[in-house]
């Protein structure tokens, strides 16, 4: 599966990353990385397990209960998972201290960075700040392998669901005429 924005005439989805070198967390995220210490992220290849699928679709029923994935079966989230044109990956993240699989992501590896296309986490863990944790360590395992970026897909202004992104500073965005540019969303905004 492959996601752009098919939209006529409309310009909202603005394609951002990470630059993961010259990333600096803030207070609140070196906070939810003290959080997490007990988390640890294995990389595997992209393929669909019960165990993954369950936490998946918890995840989908609690927090996008009207999306189209909150109706998602088992194959459909294989097809999500495993018909990949590019090499991907599911990041599992596990609680140590109870053994529990509370977080996934399905990483695209890039020739430049890692591309987040889908996280997922216990919603009954809120507190722990999970989606934003997942970024955090994408963004140093990106360090860790010499890569320079982490992709965010889509950043929409005004949107609430996506204002999250703009906190993983400094970020650029894809301008189709100049390609990546410094991303300043009180430009964008006025564009």
């Amino acid at each position: 599966m492959a996601y752009t924005p098919v939209c006529e005439n409309c310009s909202a989805c603005i394609a951002i990353r990470s630059v993961a070198d010259r990333f600096k967390p803030n207070s609140s995220q070196r906070r939810i990385i003290r959080t997490n210490q007990q988390v640890i992220g294995i990389e595997n290849d992209a393929s669909a397990t019960i165990e993954r699928y369950d936490l998946f679709s918890a995840y989908q029923k609690e927090r996008h209960p009207d999306s189209d994935m909150a109706t998602m079966d088992y194959n459909d989230f294989r097809a999500l998972v495993e018909e990949t044109c590019v090499p991907t990956l599911i990041i599992d993240f596990y609680d140590t201290q109870s053994d529990e699989l509370i977080a996934g992501c399905i990483v695209d590896v890039m020739d430049d960075g890692l591309s987040a296309v889908y996280s997922y986490f216990n919603p009954k863990r809120l507190n722990r700040s999970l989606g934003t944790f997942i970024i955090l360590w994408l963004i140093d395992r990106a360090r860790q392998i010499g890569l320079n970026y982490v992709y965010l897909g889509y950043w929409v202004s005004g949107s609430k669901k996506m204002e999250y992104k703009s906190k993983f500073q400094p970020l650029e965005y894809y301008n189709g005429k100049k390609g990546w540019q410094r991303f300043n969303k009180t430009q964008i905004i006025r564009k």
